[in-house]
């Protein structure tokens, strides 16, 4: 059995009615609109729309192209893509920490044996901005981390301006991150990830 048809949150949301030929056939299209875990196959498609978002406001990007096909190798089962009719649209890439706050080497390490998941990035595509994506996307995220055992808390570090976003998301502000980017500064949040075994029972995960 696929990891896909276990995880309901995964399974492709048809929001369209296939479409039809001109001589009244129904011809075969792709969902109009999929989640699924990243592969390394979407890296180059995941830092387009990572750089376009991030170059414009800070400067630089959380994840290089190496370090996102480092994340997608390593883990891809902590991340989550958006598709639309085939074109990632929105994206989330985490991985494992196995220490209460993030330091500077949570940047680029994946402890498989720690228990919270440090999410590095969530980007939507500029064409479909401000439409929700963004809170639909990591609403699904963290109901889909419930269905994964070992996840107990999920960990970001964000701009102060961001904070709102992601308190209206369900985090908590820890307080500022020993991390920093340059010049920049960043607040550490926090969201629990409960009902690990009630989840399992009742959603098929």
């Amino acid at each position: 059995m696929s990891a896909l048809s276990t995880l309901p949150f995964l399974k492709p949301v048809h929001l369209r009615s296939p479409r039809s030929s001109p001589g009244g056939q129904r011809r075969h299209t792709l969902p109009a609109s999929e989640f699924r875990c990243l592969s390394p196959e979407d890296a180059v498609s995941v830092f387009e729309i990572e750089r376009e978002a991030f170059i414009s406001v800070s400067g630089d990007c959380p994840l290089h192209l190496d370090e996102i096909r480092h994340f997608l190798n390593l883990c891809p089962e902590l991340s989550l893509g958006w598709f639309e009719e085939g074109r990632l649209v929105a994206f989330i890439i985490g991985s494992l920490w196995d220490q209460e706050r993030l330091s500077q080497a949570a940047l680029t390490l994946h402890k498989p044996q720690g228990s919270a998941v440090h999410i590095h990035v969530l980007a939507v595509h500029r064409t479909v901005r401000q439409q929700g994506k963004g809170s639909i996307l990591m609403w699904r995220y963290l109901q889909y981390l419930r269905c994964l055992p070992f996840a107990r808390r999920a960990l970001l570090m964000c701009e102060d301006f961001l904070v709102p976003f992601y308190q209206k998301c369900g985090f908590e502000a820890l307080g500022p991150c020993e991390v920093t980017v340059g010049d920049l500064a960043f607040v550490e949040m926090q969201h629990p990830v409960r009902g690990h075994a009630f989840m399992r029972r009742n959603s098929g995960c």
